[in-house]
C-alpha cells in the first residue's frame, strides 16, 4: 500500500521539513477526500483525482495513487459515474493509518 523505501528516502532528503510536508499532504488531500465523500461532483473527478494522484506519488501512497490514476482516466473518458470513489476514499484512509503507524514504529 505504501512504498516505505520512498518514504524513507523522502524523510532522509527533507530531514526537518518531512513532518511539515506530511502534515500539508494530509491537510490538502484530506480536504479533497472530505469533499468527495460529502458532496461528490463528477464534473470535478478528473481534476480532483489528478491532484490526489500527484500528492500520493510524492508520499509513496502507491495503491491510492493507482486508484486515483484509474479514476482520473475513467473520468477523462467521459464516464465519471464509473469512478470507484468509495474505494478511493477507503484506500486513502487505510493508507493514512498505515503511514501513521509506520512512522510511529520507525521513530521508536
Amino acid at each position: 500500500m505504501i512504498n516505505w523505501s520512498h518514504v524513507d528516502d523522502l524523510k532522509a532528503e527533507m530531514a526537518e521539513a518531512f513532518d511539515e510536508v506530511v502534515d500539508m499532504f494530509l491537510e490538502e488531500s484530506g480536504e479533497v477526500i472530505a469533499r468527495l465523500e460529502a458532496s461528490p461532483e463528477p464534473a470535478r473527478y478528473q481534476s480532483d483525482l489528478h491532484f490526489l494522484k500527484g500528492a500520493a506519488l510524492n508520499l509513496g501512497f502507491e495503491r491510492f495513487a493507482e486508484l486515483c490514476a484509474e479514476g482520473e482516466a475513467t473520468a477523462a473518458a467521459g464516464r465519471p459515474e464509473g469512478v470507484a470513489i468509495r474505494d478511493i476514499i477507503d484506500t486513502y484512509r487505510d493508507s493514512v493509518l498505515e503511514l501513521k503507524k509506520g512512522l510511529a514504529t520507525r521513530a521508536a
